[in-house]
């Protein structure tokens, strides 16, 4: 079965790739985000970091991939690092563009096969693959739902599990200019016996338009907070003796390109 899921999400990226580089492109954005917080657990308390972003919307789907430049201001990790990296492509195969007819019902306006690679220094390898919805909620500027399963590549073996990440933005009108909330839930719901503890990470992200306030363009120059909650980080259970549960606030910039 992990070989099944592994071989899939392997090729669903390499068809992704493949039917990128022969699709027009409909769309794009990209950004650079500072990152600063304190408290963070597991890894040092103190961090900064730099994320690059792109996400892109093509006549078979879509593409999100970042990369993070993770920095412990001179503290070092349990591997003895003081800075990290870690990153995922994901990219989605919409049912609605490939047939070429509308799918919906509902709340849902179309029907994905949503894949990931997530990649991290060291060992970190991920492999996830599952359905994913596009769904049109009253006050949202968009909401996706994809449910994958993942497979870790590890040296252990670690079995898979599921995942559920529902992705969401909203934009609210502030005097001049808007505010920006959006960010993304990663609940893995399943343990199977693996020693990883299922666990959930809840990331928003509030961002006020400076650059609309200024009189810039709309949509390119963000301030603001993300809050990272996340609950037995890594999959390592919360205990007395070792917190793994996180809450961080950090301070954001964010430039779109």
């Amino acid at each position: 079965m992990r070989k099944l899921i592994k071989g899939a999400a392997v090729g669903g990226l390499a068809v992704a790739s493949g039917l990128a580089a022969a699709s027009p492109l409909q769309w794009q954005n990209n950004s650079l985000t500072y990152l600063y917080g304190n408290d963070f657990e597991v890894d040092p308390k103190t961090q900064q970091a730099v994320t690059f972003e792109h996400v892109s919307g093509w006549s078979f789907g879509d593409l999100f991939l970042f990369v993070d430049s993770i920095h412990y201001n001179g503290a070092k990790d349990a591997n003895g690092n003081n800075s990290t990296w870690y990153g995922e492509v994901a990219p989605r195969l919409s049912f609605g563009k490939l047939s070429g007819q509308q799918i919906s019902f509902g709340p849902i306006t179309d029907v994905l096969l949503a894949g990931t690679y997530e990649r991290g220094r060291g060992d970190i390898k991920n492999y996830l693959l599952g359905p994913g919805f596009d769904l049109a909620l009253p006050g949202f500027d968009y909401f996706q739902l994809n449910t994958y399963y993942r497979h870790s590549d590890t040296p252990e073996g670690v079995r898979g599990s599921w995942q559920i990440t529902p992705v969401w933005a909203v934009t609210l009108p502030v005097g001049k200019s808007d505010v920006l909330i959006d960010g993304f839930i990663d609940w893995i719901v399943d343990n199977d016996g693996d020693g990883k503890h299922a666990n959930l990470h809840f990331n928003p992200q509030v961002k006020y338009d400076l650059g609309k306030a200024l009189g810039w363009k709309a949509k390119q120059l963000y301030t603001g907070i993300e809050y990272s909650y996340w609950k037995d980080k890594y999959g390592i259970e919360n205990t007395a003796a070792f917190d793994t549960n996180q809450n961080v606030t950090n301070l954001l910039v964010k430039v779109h390109f």
